[in-house]
């Protein structure tokens, strides 16, 4: 697991391959990844919008921006948590994501950004 603070908000991501929804043949392989957003501070914050890097094997890499997180802007009050899972597709057997969300603190109306800690896409045949 990858977990990161910044600014009191605490990100943690895991993520694994799923063979099922994947194609090697097709070099088509898909990762699944799991966060939890922990409020540590002692304000409001709500996410705005997200700002994905995601870099395949060959170290090609592909940006995804956009609002919130899967349709959704949490609010989060301090010791809140926030989880969500998403996935990945990749052409290689191997990569990596990372990236920052914009918070919004909702006492202050102060903007700041939290970084995504970076974490690994590994088909299963390279682990160990």
């Amino acid at each position: 697991m990858a977990t990161l603070t910044t600014k009191g908000i605490c990100i943690s991501v895991e993520s694994s391959y799923l063979p099922d929804k994947s194609r090697p043949d097709k070099n088509y392989y898909v990762y699944v990844y799991y966060v939890t957003i922990e409020n540590k501070s002692d304000t409001t914050v709500q996410l705005l919008k997200r700002h994905w890097i995601i870099t395949d094997g060959f170290g090609k890499k592909h940006e995804v921006k956009g609002d919130g997180v899967i349709g959704r802007t949490p609010v989060l009050d301090p010791g809140g948590k926030h989880s969500y899972q998403s996935w990945s597709p990749l052409t290689t057997k191997m990569g990596k994501m990372e990236g920052k969300y914009m918070m919004q603190n909702l006492a202050s109306q102060e903007m700041f950004e939290v970084i995504i800690p970076s974490f690994v896409l590994i088909h299963h045949d390279l682990e160990n």
